[in-house]
């Protein structure tokens, strides 16, 4: 951020109604970023909690009052002439029928149609933790192609929305040939399948057309550029510190998994990050950001709390 511009905090409502769609409100065209659509919220004033700043601004803005909310994430952004931090929070429970107070236009809309809408630069990754899920489910050992799709088909009935297939001791062919029976399986349940390989691979075997992304290891990720398929398709990528998160910002991921978060039975000498490290690290981070390592369905609110996404793993969600 610039260092000559005040950071403005701001908190951010993500409004869900009963039919899953998003209250958005467009901004007058005197304002910064005039003309543009954005979850509605403000500047949170001098000893006001972001909570009391949300309640107040729902109730100012769209006449609702705000009962429950949850962090989602939180954004630092420069715009050149203004830095902000957005603390985004889900606003989960809410009374009220909401309409735009002060005159401005405001709507309701499916997740599915955001790409409609022109939106401040910042929001981009408000939408995209809006659409994750928040547990994402990396693939463990399989004994054959049998029990590889089995596993798969019991995590989807247990609701897994986002999955990435890894398996570096499977030959080019034999996994993108699992891939294809994976992404359909995926697609009957409505979940995304992220692919764990190099982007040489990527497109040699076309898999654009039987996924929804790749999935970077650092290596990958040092050496990733756009490959004319980065605004078709989801990019993740695997990140340890601070200089490993930058760079996948820098190359313009959609979500990362940040790991390990704690001790891991496949790397016993890694030294953990702990919660407060992945705290900080979520929170100089313009993405989405997993915890991976160590981590267990119980720790799903903790780090949903702490700015996480959600959880990423393999024991948690692989041999269920």
């Amino acid at each position: 951020m610039s260092s000559a511009n005040k950071i403005v905090h701001v908190a951010v409502a993500v409004v869900e109604d009963n039919d899953g769609k998003f209250l958005l409100a467009k901004r007058p065209q005197s304002s910064h970023q005039g003309g543009l659509w954005e979850f509605p919220g403000g500047k949170v004033e001098r000893d006001e909690s972001v909570v009391d700043a949300l309640k107040r601004e729902l109730h100012e803005e769209a006449g609702l009052e705000l009962l429950h909310a949850t962090p989602l994430i939180q954004i630092p952004h420069d715009y050149g002439d203004k830095s902000v931090l957005l603390d985004v929070w889900k606003i989960e429970q809410f009374t009220g029928s909401a309409f735009g107070k002060e005159g401005q236009e405001v709507c309701w809309v499916d997740a599915n149609n955001f790409s409609l809408y022109d939106f401040p630069a910042a929001n981009k990754a408000i939408i995209r933790a809006i659409q994750l899920p928040d547990k994402y489910m990396i693939t463990g050992e399989f004994v054959d192609e049998n029990q590889l799709l089995s596993r798969i088909s019991t995590s989807l009935k247990k609701n897994i929305k986002l999955i990435q297939f890894r398996a570096h001791h499977l030959a080019a062919d034999f996994y993108f040939d699992y891939a294809k029976k994976i992404h359909k399986l995926c697609q009957k349940h409505n979940a995304k399948l992220m692919l764990n390989c190099s982007t040489k691979n990527y497109v040699k075997y076309s898999a654009i057309n039987f996924s929804d992304g790749i999935h970077l290891s650092v290596r990958e990720l040092s050496i990733f550029s756009d490959i004319g398929l980065k605004n078709n398709i989801m990019v993740s990528a695997s990140a340890h510190n601070q200089q490993e998160l930058t760079l996948a910002q820098e190359k313009k991921v959609d979500f990362c998994v940040l790991s390990p978060v704690k001790k891991t039975q496949s790397h016993p000498d890694s030294t953990p990050l702990g919660w407060e490290n992945f705290k900080r690290l979520c929170r100089t981070a313009t993405v989405p950001v997993y915890a991976l390592g160590g981590v267990a369905s119980d720790d799903l609110e903790h780090s949903k709390k702490i700015g996480g996404q959600g959880i990423s793993a393999i024991g948690a969600f692989w041999h269920v």
